[in-house]
């Protein structure tokens, strides 16, 4: 099977990946829209943490990522696609990104934190998200102070 050559250049490729964002990405708004609305209050990307995560629930001692399925080979469908062109590139690259994340989280726990991660193709499902989140976070101090 013949490989298909990249149809841009490479300063349109370089152009195009310069836009690709680490932070405040489409599916972290989402996730953020649906904390707040759920009545938590968080902090975002803490550098002091390692992995800068996207939420962080400090009084708590818990942080959330929110992971795109491609950029972290989730075991989806979305990130079971693997590009063709220059893929022994993509291969190393998308295996690195595992290798981070679970560096990372286990820095997290030696450090006391709980973590929890949050996949792109789980925010189709609003209510699931939901569970997933107040489960993780637990109650509300507002929630708690009202039941007193």
């Amino acid at each position: 099977m013949a490989m298909r050559s990249d149809p841009l250049s490479p300063e349109q490729r370089s152009w195009t990946m310069s836009r690709v964002r680490s932070a405040d990405t489409r599916p972290e708004l989402a996730v953020r829209r649906v904390v707040h609305a759920l009545g938590y209050r968080y902090r975002l990307h803490d550098r002091k943490l390692p992995g800068r995560p996207d939420l962080v629930f400090r009084a708590r001692h818990k942080v959330i990522f929110v992971h795109g399925c491609f950029w972290h080979a989730h075991q989806c469908r979305a990130g079971s696609k693997k590009p063709k062109a220059n893929a022994e590139y993509w291969r190393a690259k998308l295996g690195r990104n595992r290798a981070r994340d679970k560096r990372v989280l286990r820095e997290l726990c030696l450090e006391g934190w709980s973590a929890l991660v949050v996949w792109e193709c789980e925010l189709r499902d609003r209510l699931a998200l939901e569970s997933k989140l107040t489960s993780f976070l637990g109650a509300r101090a507002d929630a708690t102070a009202r039941a007193v």
